[in-house]
Formats: structure tokens, sequence, C-alpha cells
């Protein structure tokens, strides 16, 4: 039986805002109708041509001799799809970027996108969570690339720190996710639609901002982006049962109470004298960001990710638990957003596992089953699916080779009707399944040549010893086919291979 429950992380005084003031009741009525953001935004188009484009992580990667300093790539996408020859490689002496690749920092740990100036372009923020600062090591530091015409680039990019509570293993940076939570001026709500930007310490969650307003010795251009801490924090003690400690992990965005704001689900496991139970904590949006308000605490964690699965016109929320406790393989429950300023049921709509009828395959101990999460129309009905990473998965007697599954969207929800299970002995998927490929351990559908359809992205962050490569499993009119499926690491895009980790962090 599970030690936590929604009795336990309560929505009444368990999340605290700055000086530790309880978050107030949801607003009576909504500012105005906000459909879903789940899915069809993903915020990652940072040339403005249209089409999505992929920024990956390589946090293992070796820089100028530093081992584990780490990189990311980004590939931009056109009417053709996906490309490995339009892209960019950025690190810490790329030039313009702040800091410098030393061994550790692990740039590219997480990844996260958005526009967060407003200017049509979205832009990238690269967590650095194994960064040391003033001495004190593992502090943590993330990086913004504004987004341009020509796409990405290190000149100009953005410095973020926790500034107020710079400690030695924060690991600030470890997770990260933009939208526009509040308004960057709470005068004019309306004003200024600029993502803001969530990141995560151990402990810890801190919302960054551009100015509002330009100052006198500033244009509007360089105003927006001087982003800074906005007076907001959320720390782990706030969320974690009354028993023991809570360490935050992963961040998805959706708007699940139908008003104007994007609401953020946080979710990790706990710490001490229960440890690994995963629990989720709902924030919903607000005009101002000394207003957000609690939206309610969910058993299951740490994997989130935010999509309109029942097809209502309003996000709901894909819980996927792996933690200690949870089910034998582990699970994703989808709790429902009600059409009202409520938020999510409190219930969840559906639970799955490996053992649920029409799922393929069969629960076993260490699958890690949830463990990844993705959303994206794959068939092109207009209704999203939900892709699942099992990096633990056993493929016959290789272990911890790792598999993905995805659930169809139905009018009512995910469906098992159709539901599809590929690993690297799936025939026509490159390669061949090895002992800790982890093949899965990051999943992202995306729809690169902007068709309608969501192919597969699928990271083996432990292929060949841990350097890493990404599988591309196309979309179809039936879903996703491994046919035409294909592969590539950081040597097809011109980066380092060895111990990179290639794709141990995609954007969603």
């Amino acid at each position: 039986m599970r030690h936590i429950s929604s009795a336990v992380l309560t929505a009444t005084a368990l999340f605290a805002l700055g000086g530790g003031a309880v978050i107030a009741a949801p607003a009576a009525q909504a500012v105005a109708p906000f459909p879903s953001i789940g899915w069809q935004q993903h915020n990652c188009d940072f040339d403005g041509n249209g089409f999505d484009d992929v920024l990956t992580g390589a946090p293992g990667a070796t820089v100028s001799g530093a081992k584990a300093a780490g990189y990311v790539s980004v590939q931009y996408s056109s009417s053709g799809g996906l490309s490995t020859t339009r892209k960019s490689v950025l690190h810490q002496n790329s030039s313009g970027v702040p800091g410098a690749a030393e061994a550790g920092d692990g740039f590219g740990s997480a990844v996260a996108s958005g526009d967060l100036d407003n200017d049509g372009y979205d832009d990238a923020i690269v967590g650095i969570p194994g960064e040391d600062l003033a001495g004190l090591s593992d502090a943590g530091g993330a990086v913004v690339l504004w987004g341009s015409p020509s796409g990405l680039h290190g000149s100009d990019s953005s410095w973020l720190e926790d500034t107020g509570r710079t400690r030695a293993g924060a690991n600030f940076g470890r997770a990260i996710e933009a939208a526009r939570y509040f308004a960057p001026d709470p005068a004019r709500p309306d004003a200024d639609p600029r993502d803001s930007i969530a990141v995560l310490e151990n402990d810890a969650l801190l919302f960054f901002a551009s100015a509002p307003t330009p100052t006198p010795t500033t244009t509007a251009a360089a105003a927006a982006r001087r982003l800074s801490a906005v007076d907001t924090g959320v720390r782990a003690r706030d969320v974690s049962p009354l028993d023991t400690g809570f360490a935050f992990r992963s961040l998805s965005h959706g708007n699940y109470n139908e008003d104007s704001w994007a609401d953020l689900a946080i979710s990790g496991v706990t710490t001490g004298n229960q440890p690994g139970i995963g629990a989720t904590q709902v924030l919903h949006g607000a005009p101002d960001a000394e207003a957000l308000d609690d939206g309610g605490a969910f058993d299951g964690g740490p994997a989130v990710v935010s999509s309109d699965f029942n097809h209502d016109g309003q996000d709901d929320l894909a819980i996927g638990d792996t933690g200690a406790g949870s089910p034998l393989g582990g699970s994703v429950s989808v709790y429902l957003g009600k059409g009202d300023l409520s938020g999510l049921g409190r219930t969840p709509a559906q639970t799955w596992t490996q053992d649920s009828p029409g799922v393929p395959g069969k629960a076993e101990a260490g699958d890690r089953w949830g463990a990844e999460l993705s959303s994206g129309d794959t068939d092109g009905d207009g209704r999203p699916d939900l892709a699942v990473g099992a990096p633990g998965e056993d493929v016959g007697s290789v272990s911890d080779a790792g598999a993905v599954w995805t659930l169809r969207g139905a009018p009512g929800g995910l469906t098992a009707a159709g539901a599809r299970g590929f690993d690297q002995n799936s025939s026509g998927v490159p390669g061949t399944a090895e002992a800790s490929d982890r093949w899965g351990g990051q999943v992202r559908l995306i729809d690169a040549n902007n068709d309608g359809r969501f192919g597969l992205l699928a990271a083996a962050p432990g292929e060949n010893t841990g350097d890493g490569f990404v599988w591309v499993v196309p979309a179809s009119p039936s879903g996703l086919t491994a046919r035409d499926s294909w592969t590539y690491d950081g040597a097809r895009l011109g980066a380092p291979t060895a111990d990179a980790r290639f794709g141990a962090a995609i954007d969603e």
C-alpha cells in the first residue's frame, strides 16, 4: 500500500510561496477561455519558419578536453522534415555563451523552449546543474539562447542562477519549463504575452521573467531580454509529506483550469525515511506571480506530460509512476480537466500498465514503464496519442535494453486499440537490443514537417556504452511505423560522441 496519498499531500497548506503564505483558493470566474496548450504548441521553432525544431542535450560530452562539460544540438526542420545538415552545436565554449566548459558541468542535462521576449522566435533554455559557482560545487545554472531568423546562437545569450540562495549541491537547472504562467506586468495582464521560465533545483522551484517595460537606458528589445528572478519561490518542504522529505525532478505545463494562464505540474520523489515514492503537485497560473494558485496534489511520478487526452479542449495530465510502491513495472495515470476553474479531477480517469488489456508485453519488476512520456497526434486524426518509455524493459534475455509504447487517442480518452510497442529488435528498427542501452530513456513526439502527424524520437542515452543515439520512427495514417526508421548520433551533427549521453534530454 502506498504511504503517500492525496489526503497527505493536501491542497490546503502544503504549498507555500515566497514568505510562506498559503496559496489562495482559485478565483470564482475565469478571465477568458483558454484552450489546450499541451501538445498543439510545442514552442520550439527557433528560426521562425513555421516548423518545429529539435533541441537535444548531450550532458556527458567532452568539450575542449573537459569531460562531461556537455553540449546541446539544434536541428532545424522544414517541409522536408527533420534535418541533420542544417543544425547548430552549442556549449559553454561557444562564442557569447556565458561561462566556460568545465568537467562535470552537464550542460544540456535539461532543455526547454518558449518565446521569452515575444518576438516571434522561440528561445531555448539549457540547464547546467553541475555548474560550480563561487567555489560551490554543483550549485547549477542555466543559459538562455535567443531565437532569430537564423536560429540559435551564443551571442547575446543570458545567464540564470539562484542568486538569492546559491548553495553547493542545489543542482539549479535540473529541470526547466517555459510558458505564460503569469503576466510580466500584472497591471496590464493582456498587454504582453511573453513566456516565463520555471526552473527546478533539487529542493526549490524558481520563476524568471523579463522586465515588463524598458528603462530610460534600455530599449524595449533589450528590456525583454533582461531576465530576473520573480520574488516567488516554492520549497520542496512545502509540498513534502508530513513524515518525509521531497526532491523535485520534472515539470510539465498545460491549461488544466480553463483560464488565460498556463498551469505547471511539478513532480518528484520522496526522500528521508520513506524514499523514492512519486508525487506530483499542480500550480495554477494567474495574472500576478504572487497569486499563483494551488491546483492539487496527485499520486505518482516523477514523469509528467500534459495534453488534451479526452479531446474536450482542456488539458489533462498524465503521470508516470515508477517510484517506490508503484504498480509492478510502472504505470501511467491520466487525470482529466473538469472543464472549469477547479482544474484537474483528483481521481485518475484511467490507469495503464503493461498488463492492461490490449497493451503489448507484460509488466515486470524494473521495467520503469512510464519513466518517460510525450504526447502528439501520430495518425493525424486530431486526437493526441501518448508515447510511453520504459528504459528498464528487458528485451528477451537482454537486460535494460529499453522499449517504447504508444497508446492511441480516442473521443473519450486514451485507448489500447491500436497500441504498439517498439524496441531495437522490432522489424524495421535499426540496431540490436543490447544490455543497458535504455532505449526510450527519452521519448518525444514531434511534427517536424508540419503535416499533422507526429513522429517519434526515441533516445538511448546508454547506446554504445554511454555515447547515446536517437531513433526516428515515422508517423503514418495508421500511427507510428517502424518502416523507414533511421538513427543518428552526435557524430552525424559534427559533435563529440564519446560518453556524450546524446539524447539524455530532448525538448518536449
